[in-house]
């Protein structure tokens, strides 16, 4: 093992490290090319010595990489609470569904035509959409919510593009918001203003009204927002909005908290991006996979990314034919493993099932924060919370990351810390509909507990878990990337 790398509770090398000559887990053929037209790449690209490539046999190998999995934290291990994130347990039967031959094999430049069962499972996912957020079209071809986020601002742009009205180049964002907001703003060549929340947590009309002006293009409002709070005020904000000129992006990243209860196009949302991946089920660690269909009404339809899925007469097609489009954002339909996914979470609950799905998700979120608001702030007092619950380490002997890393030797994984920035010290917890009481009982009973630690212990934690607590601040400024042969 290199002795610069602390922290280790087990020693498990690197590849490169357990490599010796001459062990190989492989035969490879022999070169059979006569010629090899080594003239045609620059020779800049060309390698001057032998790839070091590790040399391992294949029980090597396999055992590295299954002791690595076991490392690793996962929603088939235990409760994985990340407010905002939504890491509900994913049904095997959607795996099932997405494993399926016909659409693991089922080529994306094949005709349409031979195409059919595939392009219904994602017309029926499109309906079920529509109808889940009352819009009146759904495109299915972003990739992940802030793709979505992203061709949503990209319509609100071409709408007012086509007006002439280009004076519009901000766009509100509460400080509630998602996060990845104002980046798909910028990407758009929009300023992103931020609006301020007023003490309960929620947007401050007044400010609203001060910055609503002929400049602005859309809002982009998530609600709940990330305070874990309903916008009790949605449809003043949002009818302030259209009556100013601008339109209403609706973020869906917490759409957990809506399904079967309430409808964003209701509400007089013009876009919204679905995270498929997280209130349809397939989790989405590690930065993938995911998948941000959107959702608007007709009057962005036009501009819609082609080809848009489409029925004439009893046949499915991809629709190309759309002169006002602004173009491709997505190879293909989209992500279809996810959309599988989805589809069958969505038929394998049902209508009942999703508002029930609604219903306990609220429910576990709010059954945390009773069992601990006395021995935690609520920064928003007695306000009834959403799918997810918002708490400070305020008041607390050790500091908000100390109880994150003291959850890990308990077996949990941590919620989402310091995050929103507008609470200091923030612990967002998300529990989901798919926990039960033992499990929220559990976790609640390591929160006291870790309460009533002294901070010098606390702060020692995690002490049993395969990496120790680290410098966080020195791995983001100077990160180890590649690994270097010791001299």
């Amino acid at each position: 093992m290199n002795p610069g790398r602390k922290g280790l509770v087990l020693a498990e090398p690197l590849l490169f490290e357990r490599s010796k000559s001459g062990k190989g887990g492989m035969e490879l053929p022999e070169w059979d090319v006569e010629t090899y037209p080594t003239e045609e790449i620059p020779p800049h690209l060309l390698r001057k010595e032998e790839a070091k490539l590790p040399e391992l046999s294949e029980p090597e190998v396999v055992r590295h990489f299954t002791r690595l999995s076991t490392y690793n934290y996962s929603l088939d291990a235990g409760f994985y609470p990340l407010g905002s994130c939504t890491m509900k347990y994913n049904p095997k039967l959607n795996d099932w569904a997405a494993n399926l031959e016909d659409f693991t094999e089922a080529h994306p430049y094949a005709p349409y035509r031979h195409q059919q069962g595939l392009l219904e499972l994602l017309w029926e996912l499109k309906e079920d959409l529509k109808e889940i957020a009352g819009m009146d079209e759904v495109c299915l071809h972003p990739a992940a919510g802030s793709h979505g986020e992203l061709l949503g601002i990209l319509l609100i742009r071409a709408y007012h593009q086509e007006r002439g009205d280009t004076k519009r180049t901000q766009v509100l964002i509460p400080d509630s918001a998602h996060g990845t907001n104002p980046s798909s703003a910028a990407i758009c060549d929009l300023t992103a203003v931020t609006l301020p929340s007023g003490p309960d947590g929620l947007i401050d009309m007044a400010a609203l009204d001060q910055l609503m002006t002929e400049k602005v293009a859309a809002i982009m409002l998530t609600n709940p927002n990330t305070c874990g709070l309903f916008e009790t005020r949605i449809q003043e904000v949002i009818d302030l909005v259209h009556q100013r000129g601008g339109l209403v992006y609706f973020d869906g990243a917490n759409m957990n908290a809506l399904v079967g209860m309430a409808r964003p196009g209701d509400m007089g949302a013009d876009v919204l991006h679905f995270n498929v991946h997280k209130t349809f089920s397939t989790p989405h660690g590690g930065g993938g996979p995911g998948a941000g269909p959107i959702g608007l009404k007709s009057l962005l339809a036009d501009y819609l990314p082609r080809p848009l899925l489409a029925k004439r007469g009893e046949e499915l097609i991809l629709d190309y034919n759309r002169p006002k489009s602004i173009g491709r954002v997505r190879s293909f339909y989209g992500n279809i493993g996810v959309l599988i996914r989805a589809w069958t979470y969505i038929r394998s609950m049902g209508p009942d099932g999703l508002v029930q799905m609604t219903g306990q998700a609220v429910l576990n979120a709010n059954y945390i924060k009773a069992r601990l608001e006395q021995d935690f702030h609520a920064p928003f007092g007695q306000a009834h919370c959403m799918h997810e619950v918002l708490l400070t380490d305020r008041g607390q002997k050790a500091s908000t990351m100390d109880f994150a890393k003291g959850l890990i030797d308990r077996g949990f994984h941590p919620p989402t810390v310091y995050f929103p920035l507008v609470v200091s010290g923030a612990l967002l917890i998300e529990p989901t509909e798919t926990e039960s009481k033992l499990a929220l009982d559990a976790f609640c009973d390591a929160m006291l507990e870790l309460k009533a630690m002294d901070a010098e212990t606390l702060q020692a934690s995690p002490t049993g878990a395969f990496v120790r607590r680290v410098d966080e601040t020195l791995a983001a400024r100077k990160p180890i990337l590649r690994w270097k042969e010791e001299s």
